[in-house]
């Protein structure tokens, strides 16, 4: 049985001052320090096969901190997909079996904010209207000024998870995603097979485990939210 584990990103410090974040790389809040830690604890006795992430550092970050509560990978190395011609430069060798091989990958960052990144986003309902600024948020295919829709975020997240994460997949491996709350919901909307208007109503909150189970067919058996 393959087993999927998504985990959004800890808050980061723009969650909190209530900025659009998009490819801003911004560090973590002391509070999403301590969900990644929670969801770490949350996943202590998960043995995973590989593992990816996006470029953005609040996403590598939750990461880490998760497997530094994990009872079975204590040892990691990361492919950097942007070069992985260099990162993957390497002879393997038996000790590569007790390391876990992290990839990260642009391809699952966060949706790209264009001109409203960095901008308060209560400052942007002043400057644009409420209703305009609810539609670059919720709509599927309107995209900010400059930036992503969800479903131009999900045009690069889904090839990526067809060519990466996939066939871990096929092969029972149990794999975790640390990334963020678009790129994940793409891949979401992907696996449930969703409609756009649903996934605009699906709520991926910071820290929490998404765990997806497939049988050898690749049907989805079981999916649920681990909760402390």
């Amino acid at each position: 049985m393959g087993r999927l584990i998504l985990v959004r990103h800890g808050e980061s410090i723009w969650n909190q001052q209530n900025r659009f974040t998009g490819w801003v790389d911004v560090s973590l809040t002391e509070k999403g320090i301590a969900q990644a830690r929670e969801a770490g604890k949350l996943l202590a006795d998960e043995r995973f096969d590989v593992a990816f992430t996006s470029a953005l550092i609040r996403a590598q970050d939750t990461l880490y901190e998760i497997l530094q509560h994990n009872h079975h990978a204590g040892k990691y190395f990361c492919v950097h997909e942007k070069d992985s011609s260099w990162y993957e430069h390497y002879t393997a060798d038996e000790a590569d079996r007790n390391q876990l091989k992290i990839h990260i990958s642009e391809q699952l960052n966060e949706r790209y904010y264009g001109d409203l990144q960095g901008m308060n986003k209560d400052r942007a309902r002043e400057k644009f209207g409420v209703e305009q600024v609810r539609l670059w948020r919720r709509s599927y295919d309107v995209p900010p000024p400059g930036g992503e829709s969800l479903e131009m975020t999900a045009a690069r997240t889904l090839p990526y998870f067809n060519s990466h994460i996939l066939q871990p997949l096929r092969e029972n491996k149990r794999i975790l995603v640390s990334a963020h709350g678009n790129s994940l919901r793409s891949i979401v909307m992907h696996i449930k097979q969703m409609s756009p208007k649903q996934i605009l109503g699906y709520e991926i909150t910071t820290g929490t485990p998404h765990v997806f189970d497939f049988n050898e067919q690749m049907q989805l058996t079981d999916d649920f939210i681990i909760k402390g």
